[in-house]
């Protein structure tokens, strides 16, 4: 029997990807509940007996989600923190602006999900807090410290301030999907988040 050609050994490496990103976009239209794995298979263009040798159950897909699109940018801003050298202020608008760039995205929808649906499908809030915020957690608490012992921010406990730094970008991602769309009153993204971090900032700065 001759090998499967390249083009086909492509297509089949790329399914589950191609099956994460219809998920996503289902996720985000639906909601986690009203998803089916059917309605994932045929937006994915695909039958629902190969999206089940992918994934068997819904939370393997849920898991999926998180690990292809939104763990990455998690990655992206360790390696933005890895490589910063000098105060920490710029750091934080960095990473500010990072997470401004994924409220333009469907990953908005994750923490509505996340939050609407803990009472009924607490495996996938167990999955979003060990791989998502725990680590977000870990890498704003370091941040926050780094600046703390430089001399740069007030001694706080950095643990206690990451709300204050996230809750601007849960509010704004909360927004996209419930009352954002239902009615005209506006919230730019990038003025939010230039006034959030020059309020967290003032707040953090050492001197009086």
């Amino acid at each position: 029997m001759d090998p499967p050609k390249p083009s086909r050994r492509r297509r089949k490496d790329a399914r589950p990807s191609e099956i994460a990103t219809a998920a996503l976009a289902l996720f985000s239209e639906r909601g986690f509940a009203a998803t089916r794995l059917e309605d994932v298979a045929r937006r994915a263009g695909i039958g629902k007996g190969t999206l089940y040798l992918y994934f068997p159950t819904k939370e393997d897909l849920f898991r999926a989600v998180l690990r292809q699109d939104l763990v990455p940018n998690l990655q992206a801003m360790e390696d933005i923190v890895a490589a910063h050298q000098g105060p920490v202020g710029p750091l934080l608008r960095q990473i500010a602006a990072r997470l401004v760039q994924v409220l333009g995205t469907d990953l908005t929808a994750i923490p509505k999900l996340v939050l609407a649906e803990a009472g009924n499908f607490p495996a996938i809030a167990r999955l979003y807090a060990d791989e998502v915020v725990k680590r977000a957690m870990t890498l704003l608490t370091g941040v926050l410290q780094r600046g703390i012992d430089n001399g740069e921010f007030r001694p706080i406990d950095p643990t206690s301030a990451i709300p204050s730094f996230i809750a601007p970008f849960l509010m704004m991602a909360l927004w996209k999907h419930s009352l954002g769309q239902h009615t005209d009153i506006a919230m730019d993204p990038v003025a939010v988040m230039e006034t959030h971090m020059d309020l967290l900032l003032r707040g953090l700065d050492v001197r009086p």
